[in-house]
């Protein structure tokens, strides 16, 4: 297991109600994705996603006010239903990325009937991670987990 750097990483650790296969259903199929991945009332009007080591992740986002940010990344890891680790500092095929700014793992673990919910995202440095902060982690990354379970629930069991 790695160890994490306070000054360098930012983590979000949950018990959700959900079963893991389907956390990770949510999370690997771009269908699924596009209805929770950012904070309403923002969007993801396209995602791509080629679920192996060295595979695209590609989402846009939508603001609500209709400005898009693209966002391009490769997968480092994938072990179905347990981790999925991506990095922007990569392009698919392993190119490197003129703007690197994370390395994000999603852990998984099957807990009393639910899932434990990790996310940690790694930063180059102390102004990446005070950047991500700033930005909203815990806030964003929290509403995007309520989202995903909300979506579960309504759509997928």
């Amino acid at each position: 297991m790695m160890t994490l750097d306070p000054r360098l990483d930012l983590q979000l650790d949950r018990f959700v109600d959900v079963p893991r296969r389907l956390v990770w259903e949510a999370w690997t199929t771009p269908e699924h994705l596009k209805h929770w991945f950012v904070p309403k009332p923002w969007t993801i009007t396209d995602c791509e996603i080629d679920l192996r080591p060295g595979g695209v992740f590609r989402s846009v986002m939508r603001s609500p006010e209709g400005q898009e940010f693209p966002n391009l990344g490769c997968y480092l890891e994938v072990v179905p239903e347990e981790r999925l680790v991506w990095t922007d500092a990569l392009l698919p095929g392993y190119r490197p990325s003129e703007k690197p700014f994370f390395t994000a793992f999603l852990l998984l673990d099957e807990e009393n009937g639910g899932t434990r919910y990790r996310a940690i995202a790694l930063h180059r440095d102390e102004a990446g991670r005070k950047q991500h902060e700033e930005m909203g982690f815990e806030e964003g990354w929290g509403t995007v987990v309520t989202q995903l379970v909300e979506y579960i629930k309504s759509s997928m069991v």
